[in-house]
């Protein structure tokens, strides 16, 4: 299958992408390599997909209109995965017209360019849709609710899709991700920041009581969700991709030290604004339609996330790393508009 993926050198994109070059797939990687976080982690990303086999990539914005028409018209892919996005509650709420920009134009954009060829679109939405206004666990047809400018986007991503969905026959799927984490999380997700501060001998901040929780999904559980809704024929559905066992705030940071085998220096502070105190996926739309299983604990998890960090943590200065950067920065197709095969 031909596959176009929007935001692949990212934290899950680099993961997905790498399981879809194995499988034998026809891949496209559009990603702008921005520097909410160091550029450098996702050319790395970039190399690691490509050691696990060949695809093409541009460096661009998918707010360019005419980049992505280009490239939806070239590779005339027959599915896409649209992962790119501004992410992130709190810095939605410092730089909301950015966020507007890249999450809702970036997808109308993407939308409109691909409808002749796509038969199938896969979008990356978020559980911070759901608000504080509904219960526990949160199921698919409950009512969304924008508690952050970043949640706004999502929800508006969402209702794009599907009017493109009625308008032109797309087969759709809306997939709300619940607090993914692995290898490669990005910098600014709390797991990996407070590893790194724990590591350092910093304090950790911890918001509140402790007592909030978060439905921690380990990353391959998320490629494999996304896979099978790649395959899924449903028409336009919406489906919940999480662990469905919320961990709290304190287990967590309990559960990294023991994984790092560091205590952490708790810096305690007062709740956070726009986040949720609870996100809790209900999965069984998810395990019904798209044989959608999780199968990796918490505990899993986060020993494997501690092993990669710590080699991480430790191989910062490795020539070999800084070499694959350099090599792959230095090729040209990350300034040029053309693809790269990688």
């Amino acid at each position: 299958m031909r596959i176009l993926v929007t935001g692949g050198a990212g934290f899950i994109g680099s993961h997905l992408c790498e399981r879809l070059v194995r499988d034998g797939h026809d891949l496209y990687v559009i990603d702008d390599l921005n520097t909410f976080y160091d550029p450098k982690l996702k050319q790395r990303n970039l190399a690691t997909i490509g050691a696990a086999g060949t695809f093409l990539f541009t460096m661009g914005d998918i707010c360019d209109e005419a980049l992505v028409r280009r490239v939806c018209d070239d590779f005339k892919p027959e599915a896409v995965v649209h992962l790119a996005a501004r992410a992130g509650v709190r810095q939605s709420i410092e730089e909301p017209l950015l966020y507007e920009h890249v999450n809702v134009r970036g997808t109308a954009v993407l939308l409109e360019a691909c409808r002749i060829t796509a038969r199938k679109f896969v979008f990356a939405s978020s559980s911070s849709v759901y608000g504080a206004g509904n219960g526990f666990p949160f199921h698919v047809g409950d009512s969304v609710e924008s508690l952050s400018p970043y949640a706004a986007t999502k929800i508006a991503g969402e209702q794009l899709c599907q009017a493109y969905a009625r308008l032109y026959r797309m087969e759709m799927c809306l997939l709300r991700f619940f607090t993914v984490y692995g290898p490669r999380q990005r910098p600014d997700l709390a797991i990996r920041k407070f590893a790194q501060l724990i590591l350092d001998g910093q304090p950790v901040p911890f918001f509140g009581d402790g007592s909030t929780a978060r439905d921690y999904t380990y990353v391959e559980d998320i490629v494999d969700g996304i896979v099978a809704a790649l395959s899924a024929g449903h028409g336009c559905e919406i489906f919940n991709l999480g662990n469905s066992h919320p961990v709290t705030l304190r287990r967590m940071i309990e559960v990294l030290e023991h994984a790092l085998r560091r205590r952490a220096i708790l810096n305690w502070l007062p709740s956070q604004p726009g986040d949720a105190f609870i996100t809790f996926a209900d999965i069984s739309k998810s395990e019904h339609l798209l044989g959608y299983s999780p199968r990796t604990s918490f505990e899993t998890g986060m020993q494997k996330f501690a092993a990669w960090f710590v080699a991480e943590h430790a191989s910062s200065g490795d020539t070999a790393v800084r070499t694959s950067c350099l090599r792959l920065s230095e090729s040209g197709g990350h300034r040029d508009p053309n693809p790269v095969a990688l």
